[in-house]
């Protein structure tokens, strides 16, 4: 990669028993300012050492797990434990009521 492409480069320091930290605006980006999230290295054998953001949550699955989708799965369950749905014996009884 040309550094023309990159995202961000600069220069972190180390302290003294190997602790750096991340800019925030990193952190937030990739959700490293989340519990739980994990950064994972891999020292390759041209001396390159490759960073990867991970999270307790797979990044393709984080949207589940944000507040407002939290807050719609809270009233689901409070609807469904209240009765508030309806069965249907088929897919085209559904797609009926759908319709009216």
């Amino acid at each position: 990669m040309d550094m023309t492409d990159a995202l961000f480069h600069g220069f972190i320091a180390l302290q003294s028993r190997g602790l750096f930290a991340l800019p925030s605006d990193l952190r937030r980006r990739y959700g490293l300012d989340k519990p739980g999230a994990q950064i994972e290295i891999t020292e390759r054998p041209d001396g390159v050492l490759e960073v990867r953001p991970q999270t307790a949550v797979p990044a393709t699955q984080a949207w589940l797990w944000e507040e407002e989708w939290q807050q719609r799965e809270r009233e689901a369950t409070a609807d469904l434990r209240a009765g508030r749905f309806t069965d249907h014996d088929s897919a085209d009884a559904f797609l009926a009521d759908l319709d009216s």
